[in-house]
């Protein structure tokens, strides 16, 4: 294994251990469910928006080990972000996480978010590396549906 993967196990294991922003977020004025229904991760994204910039944001749920480490990196990635700079990395992240798995990944530009690109490995896992994303954006939005990783 090359010390780039290694260190990228380590940052999902990390997160997983002990993610940030853990729990409910008081005073949030947006929130959202997603479900994985494939392998029965759930999770609720807390977001404290105020002048279009997320000022604050958490999340509580379960989930596998992937689920829970993109929640936390997305977490401590998106805050202080505006909506406009939240759905542009979203949609970066969704790309990262999607493409062929010998196109190389943007390690500068996405930073630890990086780590989430050994899933494309196995593509049964992108759907539980990106729900957490999904419920974000639907928090955001203000959609009241359960968030879905289709």
């Amino acid at each position: 294994m090359s010390d780039l993967t290694d260190l990228y196990q380590e940052v999902i294991l990390d997160h997983n251990r002990r993610p940030r922003n853990f729990g409910a977020l008081e005073g949030a004025n947006r929130a959202a469910h997603g479900h994985n229904p494939l392998c029965g991760d759930k999770i609720t994204v807390y977001a404290t928006v105020d002048s279009g910039r997320i000022t604050g944001i958490s999340f509580e749920g379960s989930g596998c080990a992937i689920s829970k480490a993109s929640a936390s990196l997305m977490t401590d990635a998106v805050k202080g972000l505006d909506l406009a700079e939240a759905a542009d990395l979203f949609a970066r992240v969704q790309a990262m996480v999607t493409a062929p798995v010998d196109q190389p990944v943007e390690d500068e530009s996405l930073g630890k978010l990086a780590a989430l690109a050994g899933v494309r490995e196995f593509p049964i896992r992108v759907k539980c590396a990106t729900l957490a994303w999904h419920t974000l954006k639907a928090a955001l939005s203000g959609t009241h549906q359960t968030a879905q990783t289709e």
